[in-house]
């Protein structure tokens, strides 16, 4: 068990220690929840009300809280309590799962493939031909990566996941299970005399920068005739679809069950709210927000943030959804 005393974590989120409390802190813990030697988080006002009943031994709070701690616990004043939470969350964090060998001897590797010094591969997993592995590479059981795949260093790979073939993965890239990356895009016409639909081969590739996370049961289509972008920083939630040909820039978020069409295009920073949609060959600009449940029909302007179904301007939709309950009310 991992111990920290209350000044020895001040330290680590460079906070001001409010308070005195002897005892010594071996996990975090949600306010409702906490027990003596927990620490845990106030990030806003909204949850102060609950500390008083709250047996947790520690608090990082942000710098504008009005509360005191109370007798026997402390708190640690920072600028963010978020990002202090995170630093927090990395040194409480458990070890990952134990490999006993590098190379599992389950494991089938093609002699044409290149291995980075450092890489671990599980059980039961599939390195194709002329797959390159950078340095310290993790594979956990049940991957398959086929041909000419290429992962940089660092990369993280949880059991399930599948490669396909010609994809291009950058360093430091974590992806959760059954990740689908480089699989056919959706693309049929019906045939000529009308009598069944011609699938329209995909023959592009996925390619994704470093630092991309990807959430479990998560889909990313190769490009129809080039390829699929995620720029470096991206992070994409569980159950989330990206088309063929989409291409995201830099730390673009996806929350869970949204989804892109074929060739939507996105700016740096664009966030996508739950079980958003977006139809194909739009573009959202850098900085936008799309709110959750809305549907993309039509270009987003850079910074705007749209809601609804269609979605529109925030504000606009705001409005109308007044008026339209004074209307009911009538």
């Amino acid at each position: 068990m991992k111990l920290f005393s209350i000044e020895e974590i001040a330290s680590l989120v460079k906070g001001e220690q409010i308070g005195n409390c002897k005892d010594k802190i071996h996990a975090p813990e949600q306010i409702e929840a906490a027990i003596k030697g927990n620490v845990t988080f106030i990030e806003n006002s909204k949850y102060a009300s609950l500390w008083e009943s709250s047996d947790a031994s520690l608090a990082i709070v942000y710098e504008g809280i009005k509360i005191f701690p109370g007798e026997g616990k402390a708190f640690i004043k920072v600028k963010n309590a978020a990002l202090a939470m995170a630093i927090l969350l990395d040194v409480f964090e458990p070890e990952p799962p134990y490999f006993e060998t590098d190379i599992h001897p389950t494991a089938f590797i093609d002699s044409t493939a290149k291995l980075g010094k450092g890489c671990k591969i599980g059980a039961h997993s599939y390195i194709g031909r002329n797959v390159v592995l950078g340095e310290q590479v993790i594979i956990y059981p049940n991957v398959s990566i086929f041909d000419d795949a290429t992962i940089g260093n660092e990369t993280v790979v949880w059991s399930g996941t599948v490669i396909r073939e010609r994809s291009k993965i950058g360093n430091q890239c974590i992806f959760h299970a059954n990740v689908s990356i480089g699989a056919d895009g959706f693309g049929y016409r019906p045939s000529s005399d009308g009598s069944h639909l011609v699938k329209v081969k995909h023959i592009g590739n996925v390619v994704i920068g470093n630092t991309v996370e990807v959430g479990a049961n998560s889909c990313i289509d190769r490009g129809k005739f080039s390829a699929t972008i995620l720029g470096d920083g991206c992070k994409i939630d569980n159950l989330v679809q990206i088309g063929h040909n989409c291409v995201l820039g830099r730390s673009c978020i996806m929350a869970g069950n949204s989804g892109l069409a074929g060739s939507v295009t996105l700016g740096d920073g664009v966030i996508i709210g739950g079980s958003a949609s977006i139809k194909d060959h739009v573009t959202i600009h850098s900085g936008a927000k799309v709110g959750a449940g809305s549907g993309v029909i039509a270009d987003v302007e850079a910074g705007k943030t749209v809601l609804g179904y269609p979605a529109s301007d925030s504000r606009e939709k705001m409005k109308q959804w007044v008026a339209l309950r004074k209307l009911a009310r009538n």
